[in-house]
């Protein structure tokens, strides 16, 4: 049997790491506690009963959030790559049961069943995502010794983990986040050892996550047969049979449980007897050593953690204003750039915009978007430094990764992974194009967009407003997977601030909601706005641009569902290209969700947690929508919102009426 290891709180982690001893473990958190049956346990339940279906559907990875204040509830299921999906929705059901049973009011849990690492369960009262999280950890050890020679065994294992690390952590590896590998041992032995981090965290943090395991791996049971290390955000194991899904093989019985230790026949103890009881004076000095020691750690840790605080706060105090060398790092050497690309070649362009141009090059190995700022750009050293201080913050799987930056006299570069399929706009509304993307993608655009968005407004460190969210803007992976790009307009929202004003508007016309360009406010609901527009051009595979009728009346894509919707028959708005794919009670509800987020009153927009709900759970009720904000009437209608030009041009400025 692997011996369990686990551990109770973080005093309890630091005795485990220092003198080894098993210690009994709680699977769930300590940070509070909540009453059955109220809005935090339905938010929990609602959310765990959904995993198994989405992480099996989405690639063996789902995470989202539900509920308002502190009754929301974030959530993560992780099977391991290459998973099947019944075996991955088994595996997760079985785990999102077993958290709801051990964790039965704790408002935090984690679990990892059947003591394997074939998936992971987590839920929280407070937003995980985004954040490297090592504790707590447990390990899990076979205490058979290693019976071939330990010298070339060392060799053999830090070679193949040192290797594997670099692999997960590659950003130009085909399976981030991710390793599995097997190497001979003897003519009849492999090792084999799989290591994955949770993709919510940065590759630099999931480098860090998996080095710290191998660390406590080898410090606790260096020169046996196996075991596993358990993080939030990692897991690294290693056996010397093949123990799962990435052997092609299904996962193997435990080795038997350990014998009782006892001490050597020739060993000279000095003992404390009492209550008949015998205490050495070594375990003595391993109580009080340790307890010094742990003393200590936890007086640095507390002083880390404060300094830390101090410092994400000073950070969203400053907002945009942080200043550019923060990021010195990421900092690319123009001369590469410039070889790069031939001389900034007019071969090598993929894309222009305001910014400038988009060119594609191959640095260090990677293909890479070298996105170079324009001299005659309206948009200046503030929206370059905004963009590369932001971005270069944020790591998920539905926004651009931005790789580096580079400033050189007047030249401002930035350099992004590159994607493969150009932007959603590139598909949506060419008639030769559009016709690729069936309902199927569509849908996995949209949801994708959706989490991008969540991911910025709730759950990364920030708080951020994108501020120019369109279908140009969204770049396609070869996948066809939804990334968010181009944050040269991106604001910063303070801690606990709901709304912002501005008098200089950004935007493009037909994405932006009629509270920011009228007034100049802008907050998340804002972008919620831009989100349904998006949505309803995926739907109908139509511009939101404004056109005049032949009667004289002003029309638009949101004034058309709308009236669509009134008249009881919006599927007519559908693209014709998907009327073969699609699924008529989604795209009901798609078009229904769309025209909830493009409300007149930003109070009535859902937030993007719900957003996502809605689009997961087909037992949520959607509220019934009213008038859409900019909704286009007759011309010599009073009412009329707003009337927008015909193109889809970016505006840099705007004075709101």
């Amino acid at each position: 049997m692997i011996l369990i290891m686990k551990l109770k709180n973080l005093s309890l982690l630091f005795w485990f790491l220092l003198v080894g001893f098993p210690v009994v473990f709680a699977p769930c958190g300590k940070t509070g506690f909540f009453k059955p049956n109220q809005q935090y346990d339905k938010n929990r339940r609602l959310l765990l009963s959904s995993l198994a279906s989405n992480v099996s559907a989405r690639g063996g990875f789902y995470n989202a959030s539900v509920g308002e204040g502190s009754d929301r509830v974030y959530a993560v299921g992780m099977c391991i790559q290459g998973a099947e999906p019944k075996v991955c929705s088994n595996c997760i059901d079985l785990a999102s049961n077993e958290v709801i049973e051990s964790c039965p009011n704790q408002t935090e849990g984690l679990v990892w069943p059947e003591n394997g690492i074939l998936c992971m369960v987590r839920y929280s009262n407070r937003s995980f995502f985004g954040s490297l999280e090592i504790q707590p950890r447990y390990i899990l050890y076979n205490v058979e010794d290693i019976r071939s020679n330990i010298t070339t065994f060392n060799g053999l294992w830090e070679s193949l983990t040192s290797r594997m690390i670099a692999r997960a952590t590659s950003s130009s590896s085909e399976r981030k986040y991710y390793a599995a590998e097997a190497v001979p041992l003897t003519s009849i032995q492999n090792i084999y050892a799989l290591m994955q981090c949770t993709p919510i965290i940065s590759l630099r943090d999931c480098n860090l996550c998996l080095n710290q395991s191998v660390r406590d791996y080898k410090h606790c049971c260096h020169g046996k047969q196996g075991g596993i290390v358990f993080r939030p955000s990692c897991v690294f194991r290693w056996e010397i049979y093949a123990f799962s899904q990435a052997f092609n093989l299904t996962l193997a019985p435990p080795p038997q449980p350990p014998k009782p230790l006892s001490p050597s026949v020739n060993q000279r103890t000095n003992t404390t007897k009492r209550g008949g009881e015998s205490i050495s004076t070594g375990i003595i000095v391993a109580i009080v050593v340790p307890s010094v020691i742990i003393f200590f750690v936890l007086l640095a840790l507390a002083i880390f953690i404060c300094r830390r605080r101090k410092s994400d706060q000073a950070f969203l105090r400053q907002g945009s204003s942080l200043d550019i060398t923060d990021t010195n790092s990421l900092q690319f050497d123009f001369e590469a750039i410039q070889a790069a690309t031939d001389q900034f070649s007019e071969k090598n362009v993929i894309g222009e915009g305001g910014f400038g141009e988009v060119f594609k090059a191959v640095l260090n190995g990677t293909e890479v978007a070298i996105k170079r700022m324009s001299k005659a750009s309206g948009q200046g050293a503030r929206e370059f430094k905004n963009e590369a201080v932001l971005v270069a913050k944020l790591q998920h799987r539905n926004l651009v990764r931005l790789l580096g930056f580079c400033v050189e006299g007047e030249e401002k570069i930035l350099v992004y992974e590159f994607v493969a399929n150009k932007s959603l706009d590139y598909f949506l509304f060419a008639p030769s194009k559009h016709g690729q993307l069936d309902w199927t993608t569509r849908y996995k655009i949209i949801e994708g967009i959706a989490r991008g968005i969540l991911y910025l407004h709730q759950d990364s460190r920030l708080t951020i407003i994108h501020r120019d969210l369109k279908a140009s803007n969204i770049l396609l992976d070869a996948d066809m997977n939804p990334k968010i790009a181009d944050f040269g307009m991106a604001r910063i929202m303070g801690v606990d601030q709901t709304q912002c004003d501005t008098s200089r508007i950004v935007g493009t016309y037909g994405y932006m909601a009629p509270e920011y360009a009228m007034q100049g406010h802008f907050s998340m609901k804002s972008d919620v706005y831009s989100f349904g527009v998006i949505v309803l051009e995926i739907i109908s595979g139509n511009r939101n641009s404004s056109f005049f009728q032949p009667d004289g009346n002003t029309s638009s894509l949101i004034a058309q569902a709308w009236e669509l919707w009134r008249n009881g028959s919006p599927l007519e708005i559908v693209d014709p290209a998907i009327e073969e794919s699609y699924q008529r009670n989604e795209v009901i509800r798609c078009i229904h969700l769309a025209l909830l987020c493009v409300q007149k009153d930003h109070a009535d927009r859902p937030r993007m947690s719900t957003v996502i709900l809605m689009l997961t759970s087909n037992t949520i009720t959607l509220p019934v929508p009213q008038e859409p904000g900019f909704f286009f009437k007759s011309g010599n209608n009073p009412d009329t919102s707003f009337i927008w030009s015909v193109d889809d041009a970016t505006i840099t400025h705007l004075e709101p009426r």
